[in-house]
């Protein structure tokens, strides 16, 4: 299981013990994209220098 799968269930799990509902559905979803963004990160395949105009260009 490399750092995307780990970041995304981690992030699900930490959604879902949030709270219930709609709002848990809500929370979960961004938990869940922020656990994957990191995870893409720790894995090297997304740069975030590049999403915020810090590339190698400037």
């Amino acid at each position: 299981m490399n750092a995307t799968q780990t970041g995304i269930i981690a992030g699900l799990v930490l959604g879902l013990a949030a709270t219930q509902g709609f709002t848990a559905f809500l929370v979960t979803l961004a938990v869940g994209v922020i656990g994957l963004v990191v995870g893409r990160v720790l894995d090297g395949e997304l740069d975030l220098g590049d999403m915020f105009g810090r590339g190698k260009d400037r």
